[in-house]
């Protein structure tokens, strides 16, 4: 789970500066989510299909590969929310989004070393 929170810190930073320069540059092209797509595609399991396999095991098989993920995903994007919404209901005006995402990233880095 440290990996994934620290991935999914990742992906809402990213989002997060793709956002700020959206807001200081409105009528230019600004090219994002390379580094979101990559790290989902590092994320996601690799799963193997027999090449004789039905299409309900197929299916069976692509659920019970990727519930655990969507599941762990879906836990550190709420942790992530969960910990900014506290912040912000702190008012706490000297803790900037970024500070707070490198916090947890932090955090969870020093578990994942243990």
């Amino acid at each position: 789970m440290p990996e994934t929170i620290q991935r999914v810190v990742g992906i809402l930073t990213e989002a997060l500066e793709m956002r700020r320069q959206v807001r200081e540059n409105p009528n230019s092209d600004i090219q994002g989510g390379e580094t979101i797509a990559a790290m989902l595609e590092e994320m996601l399991p690799r799963i193997e299909v027999p090449a004789d396999a039905t299409v309900q095991e197929v299916s069976v098989l692509v659920s019970r590969e990727l519930e655990p993920f969507i599941a762990q995903l879906a836990s550190a994007f709420a942790l992530a929310f969960v910990r900014l919404a506290e912040v912000h209901d702190e008012s706490r005006n000297d803790v900037s989004t970024v500070d707070v995402l490198r916090s947890i990233s932090l955090r969870f880095e020093n578990q994942n070393e243990r």
